[in-house]
């Protein structure tokens, strides 16, 4: 495997989203563990990298057909230890650039030159927030338009008619009964679904503040995509901010809540404010049943176990409680904080929230919740 004049993780990352493209489930969790596995083996041992990635993106015999045709797709040349190369199927081909994409500075006649390269915009997908421009930023906000939570659901009380479920007793006698008692089709009924409502509690405190601005955007996007949603920020005093972010439009809503913090990029004070949110909000029925996700990197001005505290007085009221700390995908990092290891065993998922891929897995973790 040899690399053009083009940045090597952006032909890995290229390459990882063609094979997602082509049917298989490539987390971006497993691109981290791809590009940190290629760097360990080297790029130039062709062999090593080809079965480092079927080690770290294959999670099926399944899946390992596919990588292999991806492959040969995307760098154009055999999959080592293979004898020969197999047809690329057609959603392989759908995933593999278009023919503009596969020019290269080198010249299409090279080679050594990789004919793909990543798109800039699944690049900036995976670009650390706190690390972007303000170009950057305004494409990162485009994004966030396209973003489509999906509210989770819990099993409702009632039950409504459905082709499969117990036998609705009441509706199959009430048909008998107009047909004069001849027998018919018997009725079905199961219990229907209804959304649970989601909490965000946002830390928009100075340690957090490069990742504040997308964190809102995140928030704005539950709003905007009609989930019941609460959004609460937390730095040296808590603030409800769901009604401004109710506005249609993103950047007037990002301005309106900005205007009612009054302690953006201030200091931390999470346990009081978690603290304030269960008595004032909390156990009066917000969080009862809610799946709570709070955004914080764990460092906290009081006792870490204060903290622990309540957030286990929050896990005990709500459905669930994810944590989402921006520094979790970076590599090799290690929940050291204080209060990171305080509030971990009150936890249910604790994930990554860097990058617009993350902010996009994190969604699905909510939604499954």
């Amino acid at each position: 495997m040899t690399t053009s004049t083009r940045p090597p993780e952006e032909v890995l990352l290229g390459f990882a989203r063609a094979l997602r493209a082509a049917g298989v489930a490539v987390t971006a969790d497993r691109e981290r563990t791809y590009l940190r596995a290629v760097a360990a083996v080297g790029l130039d041992h062709q062999k090593a990298a080809y079965h480092a990635g079927r080690a770290t993106l294959c999670a099926s015999p399944a899946d390992l057909e596919r990588y292999d045709q991806v492959y040969d797709a995307w760098f154009s040349a055999t999959a080592p230890g293979r004898k020969d190369s197999r047809p690329v199927a057609p959603a392989v081909a759908r995933a593999s650039l278009t023919a503009s994409d596969r020019l290269s500075s080198r010249g299409e006649d090279d080679p050594d030159a990789v004919p793909a390269q990543a798109s800039p915009t699944e690049i900036l997908r995976h670009r650390d927030v706190g690390a972007l421009d303000r170009r950057e930023r305004e494409q990162l906000a485009r994004l966030f338009s396209a973003l489509q939570p999906r509210a989770p659901r819990r099993r409702a009380h009632r039950y409504t008619s459905a082709r499969r479920g117990g036998v609705d007793a009441r509706r199959t006698l009430g048909a008998m009964l107009r047909r004069m008692g001849e027998p018919g089709e018997v009725h079905r009924r199961r219990r229907g679904t209804r959304p649970r409502t989601v909490v965000l509690l946002v830390d928009v405190s100075g340690s957090m503040s490069a990742y504040a601005d997308a964190l809102i955007r995140l928030a704005h996007a539950y709003c905007r995509a009609g989930v019941a949603t609460e959004v609460f920020t937390l730095g040296t005093r808590l603030t409800q901010v769901t009604r401004p972010l109710s506005q249609r439009d993103a950047d007037r809503a990002i301005v309106a809540a900005g205007r009612a913090i009054p302690d953006w990029s201030g200091g931390t004070r999470l346990a009081e404010g978690i603290r304030a949110f269960l008595d004032r909000w909390g156990r009066r029925g917000l969080a009862r049943g809610a799946v709570v996700v709070v955004f914080s990197d764990g460092w906290e001005r009081d006792e870490p176990e204060a903290l622990g505290e309540q957030v286990r007085r929050l896990r005990s009221v709500a459905h669930r409680v994810v944590w989402v700390n921006p520094h979790r995908g970076r590599p090799g990092y290690e929940p050291v904080q204080g209060g990171i290891l305080a509030v971990l065993p009150h936890v249910d998922d604790f994930v990554a929230g860097h990058s617009m891929a993350t902010f996009e897995e994190l969604t699905e973790v909510v939604a499954r919740a």
